[in-house]
């Protein structure tokens, strides 16, 4: 039997068929490209750098790239020695980050201080023999509960550099490193001091 003998099946026949037809696309899915974008925006902004040369540019060799990198020399292990012992023996009175303590009759700081950056000859005087208060840093003056003991005089010429060399270029400081030899020379020409040197004494000391 053919569609033409029976009209219902031409009719389903019909109805049966795909059509294409126009429809509203949702606002949600707008809503959703549009939040894509944005966050794509946002993603670029943030970790593309906008092509700086130093981020996507290639290194032309590995001795070009080694020379961007922290120096591992001789240098760098005298100041990693300076800080262990620091951070063993100074931080407890003026803090790990130099800023001395939030009290003023404890310790004063020795960022920036014109004591840690000033004549390393005069420097090493203090942690050998100890020291008398009062002493001003930055213009305030720090007094101290009791006299600062002589808290390097145990120390090897070599650790006792590296303290102060630490202390000289860190936290911003930035001075001439001091030598082995320098605290030699002071132990030699200061000799067996039991009396911890007063500021007015140092001032003295080129």
């Amino acid at each position: 039997m053919s569609a033409e003998d029976n009209p219902s099946m031409a009719v389903n026949a019909e109805v049966a068929e795909p059509r294409a037809e126009q429809t509203a696309a949702p606002v949600w899915l707008f809503v959703v490209l549009f939040l894509l974008v944005y966050w794509g925006f946002v993603y670029f902004d943030q970790r593309s750098a906008w092509f700086d040369p130093q981020v996507y540019a290639p290194y032309h060799s590995l001795p070009e790239l080694a020379s961007y990198q922290p120096s591992q020399g001789p240098e760098a292990a005298f100041l990693a020695l300076g800080k262990q012992k620091y951070e063993q023996v100074c931080a407890l009175c003026h803090n790990v980050a130099g800023t001395g303590n939030l009290n003023p009759a404890q310790a004063p700081p020795f960022i920036g201080s014109e004591w840690v950056l000033g004549s390393p000859t005069r420097l090493l005087r203090i942690p050998l023999y100890g020291l008398q208060n009062p002493i001003s840093v930055h213009g305030q003056q720090y007094t101290f509960a009791s006299s600062m003991p002589a808290m390097g005089a145990t120390m090897t010429d070599e650790e006792l550099a590296a303290v102060l060399s630490y202390m000289r270029n860190s936290w911003g400081n930035k001075a001439d490193f001091v030598k082995p030899e320098q605290v030699k020379a002071v132990r030699s020409e200061v000799g067996s001091r039991s009396q911890p040197f007063t500021p007015e004494e140092l001032e003295k000391v080129q």
